[in-house]
Parts: C-alpha cells; sequence; structure tokens
C-alpha cells in the first residue's frame, strides 16, 4: 500500500468561473427557499430539509492510532458530545413514498484548536449521504441538475410519488446488474432504506491534518447491522421514516464506526471529481473513532427544536486541520450559509452553534 499524500494547497485546482457559479446556485437556493417558505409559512433548509431523527451521543476518538490517522480532531484521544440529524436530501418536504438518499449530518461539540475561515464556535461538522460518490463532478453540473430539481420544488407531489415507484423499479433492474445510478437515486429511485442501517460517506475530500482523506460512519453494533437494506413501507404514511427510527431508537443502543480513508494517489484518487470513487482496496477505510448514542427519543421536542431549528450543519464549520477540499466543497461554503440566514430571517428564529461546555 502507497503512503498517503501529503497535504498542500497546489492539490487543488480552482476555475475561473467559479465565484459566477456560486452566485447561480446562491439564486437558485433561494428559488427553493421561497417557495417552500411561502407555500408551508415555515422556512426549511435547502436542501436535506426533511429530518428523520435528530440523536445525541458520544464520539470516543481511539487512544494509540498511528501518525498518520492522529490528526486534526482525532490527535487526542478522549469523548465528546455529538449531535446526529439522519435526513433526506430534497429541498422540500416531501411525502417519504418519495424515496431519496439518506443523510447523515454530524456535529461533533467542544472541539479546540485553529478554525476554517469564519467558522463559529468550537464545533466540527460532518455532512455525509448513504453513497460513496457525488452525482455531478463539479459545481457547474451540479447547478444544472439543481435548477431542474427548482423548477419542481414543492409542486406536483402525487406525480413525484408515481414517478419514484417507477424510477425504483428501474434503479433495482439496473443494480441486479451490477450498475449504480446516484441521478435516478437523486430522484427517487434510491431503496427506501431503513437509515439505521445505512453507511454514510462524505462523498467530498477534506484537509486530515497533514494528509488528505475522505470520511465514513459504519453501523457495527447488532441492532443496527440487523437493519442494513431493510426497506420501510412509506405507502400511506407520509412520516414513516421518522416513526420507524422513533420506535427502533427507544429500544437499542446504535454504535458506528468512524473510518477515515487516506488520499494515497492524486490520479486515482483525484481531489477535484467527488464522483470517482476511491478504491478500498488501495485505499482503505481505517478506524478512528466510536459513536454511541444510547435508547432515546429520536424525536423529542426540545431536542428537535434546538438543532433542526436553531443549528446548521456545514463542511465550513470545523478545524483548519479538516478543511474541505475540491470544487464541490469549495461551492458548499456561500449557499450553506446563505440557506441558514435565510431561515433565520424567516422564521425569526436565531441560528447558533451550541455554547461549549454544554
Amino acid at each position: 500500500m502507497q503512503a498517503p499524500v501529503r497535504y498542500s494547497p497546489e492539490v487543488e485546482t480552482l476555475g475561473q468561473d467559479e465565484g459566477q457559479t456560486i452566485a447561480h446556485l446562491c439564486e437558485t437556493f433561494d428559488t427553493i427557499l421561497q417557495r417552500v417558505a411561502s407555500d408551508s409559512g415555515h422556512a426549511v433548509r435547502a436542501v436535506h430539509a426533511k429530518a428523520h431523527g435528530i440523536l445525541e451521543g458520544r464520539l470516543t476518538i481511539d487512544a494509540g492510532l498511528p501518525p498518520e490517522l492522529a490528526q486534526g480532531l482525532f490527535a487526542t484521544p478522549g469523548e465528546h458530545r455529538v449531535y446526529m440529524r439522519l435526513s433526506t436530501n430534497a429541498g422540500d418536504i416531501l411525502p417519504d413514498a418519495v424515496s431519496l438518499p439518506r443523510g447523515l449530518a454530524l456535529k461533533v461539540l467542544d472541539v479546540p484548536g485553529e478554525r476554517l475561515p469564519d467558522a463559529e464556535g468550537t464545533t466540527q461538522n460532518f455532512i455525509m449521504v448513504n453513497g460513496p460518490v457525488f452525482q455531478a463532478p463539479d459545481a457547474e453540473k451540479f447547478l444544472g441538475s439543481l435548477k431542474l430539481l427548482a423548477g419542481t420544488t414543492d409542486r406536483a407531489e402525487g406525480l413525484k410519488v408515481a414517478a419514484s415507484t417507477v424510477l425504483r423499479g428501474v434503479n433495482k433492474a439496473l443494480q441486479a446488474v451490477g450498475v449504480e445510478s446516484p441521478t435516478l437515486a437523486a430522484l427517487g429511485g434510491a431503496p427506501n432504506v431503513d437509515p439505521l442501517g445505512e453507511t454514510y460517506y462524505s462523498v467530498t475530500p477534506f484537509r486530515y491534518g497533514d494528509y488528505i482523506a475522505k470520511f465514513s460512519l459504519q453501523p457495527v453494533s447488532a441492532g443496527l447491522t440487523a437493519r442494513t437494506g431493510t426497506e420501510i413501507d412509506a405507502s400511506d404514511r407520509p412520516n414513516a421514516i421518522r416513526e420507524t427510527v422513533q420506535s427502533e431508537m427507544a429500544g437499542l443502543t446504535g454504535v458506528w464506526e468512524f473510518r477515515v480513508q487516506l488520499c494515497r494517489d492524486l490520479d486515482s484518487q483525484p481531489v477535484e471529481d467527488p464522483t470517482v470513487a476511491w478504491d478500498e482496496a488501495a485505499a482503505p477505510f481505517q478506524r478512528v473513532g466510536l459513536i454511541r448514542v444510547e435508547p432515546q427519543d429520536s424525536w423529542d421536542g426540545d431536542r428537535v427544536r434546538a438543532v433542526d431549528e436553531e443549528m446548521r450543519f456545514s463542511v465550513w464549520t470545523g478545524l483548519a486541520a479538516h478543511r474541505p477540499l475540491g470544487n464541490i466543497n469549495r461551492a458548499r461554503n456561500a449557499p450553506y450559509r446563505h440557506s441558514a440566514q435565510f431561515r433565520e430571517r424567516f422564521n425569526g428564529c436565531p441560528i447558533h452553534e451550541p455554547p461549549a461546555g454544554r
């Protein structure tokens, strides 16, 4: 196995029109945000609007990690409180019969160290989805897809449910012959799986102290792995996923392994194209810690209000040692902040990071 690639600013290649593309992303997010807020009277996130569970747990960072893994947040063994937000990726609140990729946003509390520019508070955020690759190679291509989705946001709900049923069938047929389609999944053809059994991936790369890495969160406790691949029947329950997670978390302890995939070859493991999966045979995921969540009410009103309404999750909230890398990550900074500011203004509810030491 090759030695991990050392981080340097030269691993990124900045495009000439990135600023213009980011401005157009903010405009397109505005279309989604304003339409949903106008229709419902309440502003939600421009992506991953619907939460299915808010969990509180502990991250234990492994002791005795080798030097290449003992970096940034993971350089010091110990425990941190965490919040986990389970979601799906649409920017409007759809019935769960429209089956979409799952998301998991993780906020690690009380993380000391040099912060990224404009990163509030003392937390480290990770945003992941239940697939190893992104649907577009760069922000410009993603903008094109987002514009199409914006045109149907909060519209034709019944057609979306019907289309999702068809797309699920097509996607399953493709998977049966070994073909994966992130595009079909993003349009409603994802399997309607239980989010507690899924493995989640950062998809995009990040600085990992002296190195470069992608991240993953894999369920390892029996109560979670028993749900891997289990599909939820949401045909007559608009909040079936939330209800399922709430019922399951009331009686199980969930344990996830936090894993790091170090970049070992910039040609086969590119920084700028997140549609390329990094081959795990050449660059294996390695454990650096465990997250443990005790049985709890995953839709507790106070926690939902504090986390889902009063906090935001962004890959740009965290340590300089985990700087987001690549075109897609650079394009996430301003639109995510833009979305949070819109929610704050419309709902009249300040959005803030949790206080240190709590």
